[in-house]
């Protein structure tokens, strides 16, 4: 605020945006609700960019399918892979955007293979994971869903297993297909096809099928430092989502500066003095994420996975979902999958295997809890690539314990490093690169040790 405490700022802001009725609110105070709408807002603008590359540009190389409709990634990862970063290889995703304004959404999950872990994670608008189908949720049998937006209202038609109803009437749905190996690709193509999506009038084979009003999509701003500009697309997007109940009275106030209100936000219909104060708002909004970040989340004070969830875990802690939007967009609820980074050996330095040896070692009854599997992946910290070698091992998993060298106490040590640990463990031999490398331990299904803490991940020691 200091700022803007001059007298000359302290007058009125008037807003007079189109034709609805002058709202006058003070410099201060706009400031102060810019702030708050700025980190309220800030994850949908951040999932809007990739609803447009994925939905909406067809010209964007990021492009997958229009709304409802799957795509899916079936690439082979290995160490000559260059066009995704840190990709998972024992993991494959499908995509679909899912838009409920005219008539709900039937998706159907096929039977799988009880031993595969799948898994469909629903994210609406404000990054909430409002619900998850699947292996751990739903089963492995089957079944039809209907998701629904926040103002549908009808009887549950025949043979539909869930009701899933959504805070919004824009959805993302992530799906996650495990995949044994290499040569399990036709299968895992296999489940995936199985991944359908119809509007409800076709699956009740209705001639008569509801439209949705057509929408001139905005094109998301690229900028590194936001402008008032992005309220303009903050107020675009709330149209599909109703205020909840507990967030009336703040979505009353966004309108008091423009956002949310019954007219179009126009940012270049304000004066320089209001620009400033908005400005302001957004950059004091940015301060304090930097420093909840710095403070709480860096620090470890507050695990990342508690960043990521539906409402009732978030518990409308904006700063938080807001982070979980700035360090990992679209993450799996801890509940599904944990994902652990390893960056630093045991003395905190950064993992370089020019001339150091590393191990990971786990006792012989502290191996992941998990209902599903674990995999432990590594890549090189520049590229953010796979690290090609000559045995094409780019992670070990939990499905390969039964061909790898036990410790004599029934530990597994894992070996770290650019040269062979000779033929002996060569089964036990993660390759490095000569420079920075850092690895990821991906837990599906974790157990509630992981959770509540008593089981703590390994660190990486140096070797003699």
């Amino acid at each position: 605020m200091k700022s803007l405490a001059l007298p000359a700022l302290c007058l009125a802001l008037l807003f007079s945006l189109g034709a609805r009725a002058e709202v006058k609110v003070e410099l201060l105070e706009a400031e102060a609700i810019a702030k708050e709408a700025y980190i309220y807002g800030y994850p949908m603008l951040e999932l809007y960019k990739t609803l447009y590359i994925q939905a909406i540009d067809t010209e964007s190389n990021a492009y997958q399918a229009p709304f409802n409709r799957v795509a899916h990634n079936t690439d082979v990862y290995n160490g000559k892979t260059t066009a995704v970063q840190s990709p998972i290889p024992d993991t494959r995703y499908s995509f679909a955007w899912l838009d409920l304004r005219a008539e709900p959404i039937v998706l159907t999950l096929p039977a799988v293979d009880s031993e595969r872990y799948f898994s469909v994670q629903l994210t609406d608008l404000f990054t909430h994971n409002f619900a998850y189908l699947g292996r751990r949720t739903t089963g492995s049998k089957g079944g039809r869903f209907l998701i629904v937006g926040p103002n549908w209202e009808g009887p549950t038609p025949e043979k539909i297993d869930q009701v899933v109803r959504s805070e919004s009437s824009l959805v993302y749905a992530l799906y996650r297909t495990q995949l044994f190996d290499d040569r399990d690709m036709a299968k895992m193509r296999q489940v995936q096809q199985g991944y359908t999506l119809q509007t409800l009038s076709s699956y009740l084979k209705l001639q008569a099928r509801p439209t949705a009003p057509r929408l001139d999509w905005p094109v998301p701003s690229p900028d590194a430092n936001p402008t008032p500009d992005v309220f303009r697309l903050m107020d675009f997007l709330l149209q599909f989502v109703p205020p909840h109940p507990s967030e009336v009275a703040l979505r009353q106030r966004l309108t008091r500066i423009g956002i949310n209100s019954d007219q179009p936000f126009y940012p270049d219909r304000l004066t320089a003095g209001q620009y400033n104060a908005l400005q302001a708002g957004i950059n004091d909004a940015r301060d304090e994420f930097i420093t909840f970040k710095s403070a709480e989340v860096d620090s470890g004070q507050i695990p990342t996975t508690e960043l990521f969830g539906d409402r009732e875990h978030l518990a409308n802690n904006y700063l938080a979902r807001y982070a979980g939007a700035a360090v990992g967009l679209f993450a799996a609820s801890a509940e599904e999958a944990n994902f652990i980074g390893y960056f630093n050996d045991e003395y905190q330095r950064p993992l370089n295997g020019l001339r150091t040896r590393y191990a990971l070692h786990f006792a012989a009854d502290q191996l992941p809890p998990v209902d599903a599997f674990w995999s432990l992946t590594l890549y090189d910290a520049n590229t953010k690539l796979l690290i090609d070698n000559r045995l094409n091992r780019y992670l070990v998993n939990s499905r390969m314990l039964n061909r790898l060298q036990r410790d004599p106490d029934g530990g597994l040590t894992l070996y770290l490093q650019r040269l062979t640990p000779g033929i002996a463990m060569e089964s036990n031999w993660m390759p490095v690169p000569p420079g920075p490398f850092y690895g990821v331990l991906r837990l599906y299904e974790p157990g509630p040790e992981v959770a509540n803490g008593q089981w703590r991940p390994p660190v990486i020691t140096v070797q003699p």
